[in-house]
């Protein structure tokens, strides 16, 4: 009789992410990330990108912001 064994995957996410989900990576609500972004705190082009009517946080330069290199 052969045993099954249990498949690990692992899955890191892109560079630049949905609002949601880079809520869940950092911690911060999603409440937080914009108003970060509305008041000017994060750069578009450095922590976040707008493209097809979305926004993406940049998780590098989510990483720099926090380091204090942004």
């Amino acid at each position: 009789m052969q045993q099954e064994q249990a498949q690990i995957t692992i899955v890191a996410p892109a560079r630049g992410v949905t609002i949601r989900l880079a809520s869940i990576i950092t911690g911060l609500s999603e409440k937080a990330i914009r108003r970060k972004i509305e008041d000017g705190k994060w750069i578009e082009g450095k922590e976040y990108h707008r493209r097809d009517g979305g926004i993406y946080v940049d998780l590098d330069g989510y990483y720099r912001w926090v380091r204090g290199q942004g």
